[in-house]
Parts: structure tokens; sequence; C-alpha cells
């Protein structure tokens, strides 16, 4: 069997067309379409990771900002708990200042109440026996009380110790306003002459009076001047007894009572005002 070259040459020639025609037509066109398909699919993925980790990122800053914000939140609602446990024990101390205060007015107002009980109780006591003294006097002796208030103020002066006798006279000496005679009642001309003419021979001077009546003294008779004050009323014997009571009533409070003491008689009282 012969072998036709020329028609082996020719299909060769026809192949590498074919090939040539192929690869310049059918095959470059299809390379550079999945060359830009990869590329534009590669561009695509690296957008996607782009966008992935611009994604991620606001994720992460959106989480960041969550847990931020719960921790604002819980910082704020740590405040107000603190400042809302602060305003109510502010209001509670305000509140137990107030009870406190409010109970010390109560206190003081009973026990002021208490005391002008106890002093108008008492000043009545005294008025009574002041009453009761006078009318005694003048039933059983015939000698009114003012009479007898001037004779016993009269007798005190003149029996004054040295040292407050001294001071009287100082005060009586170095004042150029009369000496003020106050009396828990009007007392008459034989009274007030007897007064001063105590004064004078206890001073061996003339003493300058003026007389008062002053009925807060409840049967008494005081002197002032500069300073100076000598007294005497009934009012002084009914604190003596009163003290001699209120030590009665304490004793009574003790597991060993005492004897009970008597009231003394009080002294003329003598002080600087």
């Amino acid at each position: 069997m012969l072998i036709d070259w020329f028609t082996v040459g020719a299909q060769a020639l026809n192949f590498l067309i074919l090939v040539w025609l192929m690869k310049r037509f059918l095959y470059q066109p299809i390379l550079h379409a999945i060359d830009a398909r990869e590329k534009r699919i590669t561009t695509e993925l690296a957008d996607a990771d782009t966008k992935k980790a611009e994604a991620q990122q606001e994720r992460d800053e959106f989480q960041h900002k969550n847990e931020e914000f719960d921790q604002q939140r819980a910082a704020l609602l740590s405040q107000a708990t603190d400042a809302a446990q602060a305003e109510r024990e502010r209001l509670l101390d305000e509140a137990r200042q107030a009870a406190a205060a409010l109970s010390s007015k109560r206190q003081a107002a009973l026990r002021n109440e208490q005391q002008n009980l106890h002093q108008a109780l008492r000043r009545r006591t005294q008025q009574e026996v002041f009453a009761i003294a006078r009318k005694a006097l003048t039933d059983l002796a015939g000698t009114s009380l003012e009479e007898r208030l001037g004779e016993v103020f009269t007798r005190r002066l003149r029996e004054m110790d040295g040292e407050a006798k001294a001071g009287l006279a100082e005060a009586l000496k170095t004042t150029s306003e009369p000496a003020l005679v106050r009396s828990a009642c009007h007392l008459p001309a034989e009274q007030r002459a007897a007064i001063q003419n105590a004064l004078n021979e206890t001073f061996s001077a003339d003493i300058h009076l003026r007389f008062q009546t002053a009925p807060d003294l409840i049967g008494g008779i005081e002197l002032t001047t500069s300073g100076q004050k000598v007294a005497w009323s009934i009012a002084d014997y009914l604190a003596s007894l009163e003290k001699g009571v209120d030590e009665l009533l304490k004793e009574k409070d003790q597991p060993e009572p005492k004897a009970e003491p008597g009231p003394e008689e009080p002294k003329p009282e003598t002080k600087s005002q």
C-alpha cells in the first residue's frame, strides 16, 4: 500500500490550520472569558472579604457599644440605687430629727406647764397662807399683818451681821438715789417711820427711802439699793417648808427612811443683785 504524502501533508496542514483557527477564535476568547471571570470572581471574593471584615468590625463595634451601654446602664442603675438609698436615709434622719425635736418640744412644754402649775399652786398657797396669817394675827393678837411684818423687818435690820451691814452701808453711802423699800401691801405711815428710824439708827445717817407696793412679794418687805438687797417675807418660810417636804418625799423613795427634817426659820436674805 502506497502512502500519499501529499494527502498526509495536506491533512497535517489542515490540522495545523484548524488548531490555529480554534486557538485564535475559540480557545483564546474562552481563556480570556475564563480569566475575566476568574478576575471578577476574585474581585467579588475580595469585595466579599472586605465587606465581611467591615461587617465583622461593625459587629465588634456594635457589641463593644452594647457592652459599654450595659456598663453605663449598670453604673447608672447603681448610682440611682445609691442615691435612692442616700435619700431614704436622709429622709429617715430628718424624720427622726423632727420626731426628736417634736418630742423635746413636747417635753419642754410639759415641763414648762408643770413648772407654771407648780408656781401657780405655790403662789396660791402663799396667798392663802398670807390671808390665814393676816386673819389669825388680826383675830388673836389684834395686830394687822402689815404691822407685824414691819416689826420683824425693822428687827432684822438692827440685827444684821457685820459683813452684810458693811456692804449695805457702803451701797447706801455711794448711791445718790433713794433706797427702795418694796412691800406686799401698802405700809401705813407708822410702819414707814419705824423702818426709816431703824435704818437711820443702824447706819447713823439720814437714809432717803422710797416706798413701793409689790404684791408679788406675798407677805414680805425688801430693801434694795446699788445692787444690795435685804429682804424678809412669808415666802421664805414657805420655801423652807417646801424644801423640807421635798426632802421628806425623797427620803420615802430610799430603802432606809431617815428622820423627818423640820422646816428651819429662814434667815434674812442679803445678797447682791
